[in-house]
């Protein structure tokens, strides 16, 4: 398939886990990219690996603090300077933080976390938006959880982060809708990627693969779900395929957002 032949996708995040995946997928598929992270370091990494099996894709990479509007606003301008259009957002960069219990969570993590998953998401949307709106065409994916439609002990922060995007999904796509531009998030569960493993860490230290054991037997599927699952459910979701798709919130988690 060629669903992004000339099309322009923006990827923030995309200098590793789901982000990576989402941009090799699509870059499979035609996209014109432009990757956004922190980590330029990590922005390299994915666009070798993808010129190298896909050699013919552009692939531009901005290095940006997503917590930081001005930032925000200059990997979007640089877009649409550099390509005149953009076809597709997904708006997936994001931190787990730590975990403890609600009166022990430190105010300036929960507002670390908060800036960078909801605020973050929000600026994206923000300067996104105007253009798709001008255009009269888009699709955007935001990356919440399964942390954002159900509780997730420990995590103040993140659960209350991703609840705050799927709000704003929500609510932008009711908005947006008229201009042709559809709105959804993706609620990705335990997907092995660094964030999880990380998350896995302050759960079990150096016995972190065994807590990921005990973690999936809550899962239905009994296993961790696959980063290329992932992008392939995203760029679906940013295709013409799934333009009446909007305004709604996607688990992508082996059924355990509806086990309990």
């Amino acid at each position: 398939m060629n669903r992004f032949e000339d099309k322009v996708i923006i990827i923030t995040g995309g200098g590793s886990g789901l982000g990576r995946a989402a941009a090799k997928q699509i870059a499979s598929e035609g996209a014109k990219l432009v990757l956004v992270d922190l980590n330029m370091a990590g922005l390299e990494e994915t666009k070798q690996v993808i010129l190298d099996e896909f050699p013919q894709v552009t692939v531009e990479l901005v290095e940006a603090n997503v917590a930081k509007e001005d930032d925000v606003k200059n990997y979007v301008q640089f877009t649409k300077d550099t390509f005149g259009q953009i076809d597709g957002f997904f708006n997936n960069a994001g931190v787990e933080g730590k975990q403890n219990l609600t009166e022990d969570y430190g105010i300036e993590e929960f507002q670390k976390v908060v800036d960078i998953n909801l605020n973050g998401v929000f600026y994206g949307m923000k300067h996104v938006l105007k253009i798709m709106k001008e255009q009269g065409f888009g699709s955007v994916v935001n990356t919440a959880s399964v942390g954002g439609i159900r509780g997730v002990g420990n995590q103040s922060g993140y659960a209350a982060s991703k609840h705050g995007v799927v709000g704003l999904t929500k609510n932008s796509g009711i908005e947006y809708g008229q201009f042709g531009v559809s709105i959804k998030a993706i609620a990705p569960g335990a997907i092995m990627t660094a964030m999880v493993e990380g998350s896995l860490r302050q759960i079990g230290g150096d016995n972190w693969e065994d807590a990921g054991k005990e973690f999936v037997k809550a899962n239905p599927m009994l296993r961790f779900g696959k980063p290329e699952e992932v992008g392939y459910l995203v760029a679906f979701l940013l295709s013409h395929q799934a333009d009446f798709i909007n305004a709604t919130v996607i688990p992508i988690d082996g059924g355990q957002s509806y086990k309990y």
